[in-house]
């Protein structure tokens, strides 16, 4: 690479204007935000995975590229198996984005990312620097989350990119209408936009995954509305079954959860491998972060001898990157055949008066409320205290009907979390809405903070009634000044007698003696003695001891 293109690749330190930059903040993982500029999701240039791998390369150069950084500050060194385990991509798919971002743009633009082999002193290859170039101010961008491409596919999030794109600026989008926005790069079909059905494919995959919220129909002229998410949003099916159907005290098995599985075939007959192949075999040591394991990434059939087993705790896959013991093109998980769940005995003895209401709220929200319980317990609050509390409200709750339908819709269990197991009161451990637990008198804080109230309450009520007459401020008299007085000025010191001419003034200095200068001293002063006679024949008397160098002039 040349020395020009690298120093392309340094931080500009200008703010604003037309030549500014938009600076990429350097924040934890889960924060990150990049700015992606319009030219590189939008068109044919470049592929899906460019934009993946341009987005993960600015949040590692972030650092570097940021106002204030120091000088010494490494940009993104990762290397090309660490970029696919990040992203969950192969590393072919990397290196094929690596390539479209490294050389120039459409109409010559610079590249988005610059690239500086390095090599160890006996001649070993080390990783190579990369730097990313950040988004010139005067262009269209979108700031979005790193999390989302590690999250979706290349092609998922240059469709997540579109429908952000258009929800940003209020455009209505169909199925057809993000199809044409994105084209194919490889095979026979390079360079055309994709079908319609895979644009519906695209939309409910986001969907099912929660990085976008799709109304059917509920648009203008019967078009599905298009909110886009910045994390993922997963609905909790309704559970299935009773509470006396489940063995082991289970309350309700996990695999109500998670649907079954489904596969996105792309417009194919087959899975996306995502350029490689479909292996017979998995490498399950990789690791999130790529810093442990071998990072080569294999996947094998999901069928037939081959396929998965079952786990204890499958996360969704909205929440770790995929090619994870999973291929891209299945967001779906498997059948879970764990344990169910299941509560202990002091949190059924807590949730006894709403043992009825149990059936109707979602595993996820009653694991929140077993944690809630078992935090308190442990925080020192009794099972009686507990029960009692909620007993109380519950029952205050069922007395009104609007609340109590409402309740029944299903939303008992936030309730639950949110009100029913909140303790009230003040400071004090003991205090129980305003009654001390275990003596059942008045607490005396909570009885101190009423009082108070009501006397400040008085007071601005007194206040308010009394009417008070505000005298204005008198105004401070205004200072005397003494007359000016004016002081006569001086009159001018007389001139003395008119000079000479030159030549009397020559006859005069060739006949002068000692007293002849003394008495033109005396007479008339120093500067009249020194024109007469000069300043050779006048010094010599003016700093004579016996003159004291006084005039009278």
């Amino acid at each position: 690479m040349s020395a020009g293109l690298l120093a392309a690749a340094e931080p500009r330190r200008t703010r604003g204007g037309a030549g500014g930059v938009r600076f990429n903040r350097p924040r934890r993982r889960s924060e990150q935000t990049v700015w992606v500029p319009e030219s590189l999701y939008r068109g044919s240039e470049f592929c899906d995975e460019a934009v993946a791998v341009y987005v993960k390369i600015s949040a590692l150069d972030a650092r570097r590229s940021f106002p204030g950084a120091r000088r010494d500050q490494d940009p993104c060194t990762a290397r090309v198996a660490e970029l696919a385990t990040m992203l969950g991509m192969s590393p072919s798919a990397v290196e094929r984005g690596l390539t479209h971002l490294n050389r120039p743009g459409p109409g010559g633009t610079e590249p988005w990312v610059f690239t500086k082999q390095r090599t160890h002193r006996g001649g070993e290859g080390r990783s190579a620097k990369r730097y990313a170039r950040l988004v010139p101010r005067d262009q269209a961008a979108l700031e979005i989350p790193v999390r989302v491409a590690e999250a979706l596919s290349p092609r998922r999030l240059r469709a997540w990119l579109h429908l952000a794109r258009a929800t940003a600026k209020g455009l209505p989008v169909t199925a057809a209408e993000l199809a044409g926005e994105l084209f194919h790069h490889t095979g026979k079909s390079a360079g055309e936009p994709l079908s319609e059905k895979t644009g519906r494919r695209l939309l409910d995959g986001l969907q099912a995954a929660g990085w976008i919220t799709l109304d059917r129909r509920a648009g203008l002229r019967g078009r599905h509305t298009v909110t886009v998410n910045t994390s993922p949003l997963h609905a909790v099916p309704a559970p299935t079954g009773s509470a006396d159907a489940v063995e082991d005290g289970a309350l309700f098995p996990v695999s109500d959860l998670v649907g079954p599985s489904v596969t996105d075939t792309h417009d194919g007959v087959g899975p996306d491998d995502h350029d490689g192949s479909l292996a017979t075999e998995e490498d399950s040591s990789l690791t999130p972060d790529g810093r442990a394991g071998n990072l080569s990434i294999r996947r094998r059939r999901d069928s037939g001898s081959y396929r998965a087993a079952p786990v204890d705790n499958p996360a969704p896959p909205t929440f770790r990157g995929a090619g994870h013991s999973e291929k891209r093109s299945n967001n779906s998980g498997g059948t879970y055949r764990g344990p169910g769940l299941q509560l202990s005995p002091r949190v059924w003895q807590v949730l006894e008066p709403v043992r009825h209401e149990l059936p109707a709220i979602s595993p996820y929200v009653l694991r929140r409320i077993g944690q809630e319980i078992g935090r308190q317990l442990s925080a020192g609050v009794g099972t009686e205290r507990l029960t009692a509390r909620l007993t109380a409200r519950y029952s205050r709750l069922t007395a009104h009907g609007p609340a109590a339908e409402h309740a029944h819709r299903g939303e008992v269990g936030r309730w639950i979390l949110g009100a029913g197991l909140v303790r009230h009161g003040c400071r004090l451990p003991s205090c129980e809405s305003g009654t001390t637990w275990s003596t059942g008198e008045r607490c005396h804080l909570c009885a101190n903070i009423a009082a108070t109230a009501q006397e400040i309450a008085a007071e601005e009520a007194a206040g308010a009634q009394r009417r008070t007459v505000v005298e204005p401020r008198p105004e401070p008299p205004a200072r005397s000044r003494p007359p000016t007085r004016w002081l006569p000025w001086p009159p001018p010191p007389e001139p003395g007698p008119e000079p000479p001419g030159p030549d009397v003034r020559e006859q005069l200095r060739a006949a002068a003696t000692p007293e002849a200068v003394r008495q033109a001293l005396v007479e008339h002063g120093a500067p009249a003695a020194i024109r007469l006679y000069g300043r050779a024949l006048v010094l010599p008397h003016l700093i004579d001891p016996e003159h004291d160098g006084r005039t009278t002039g």
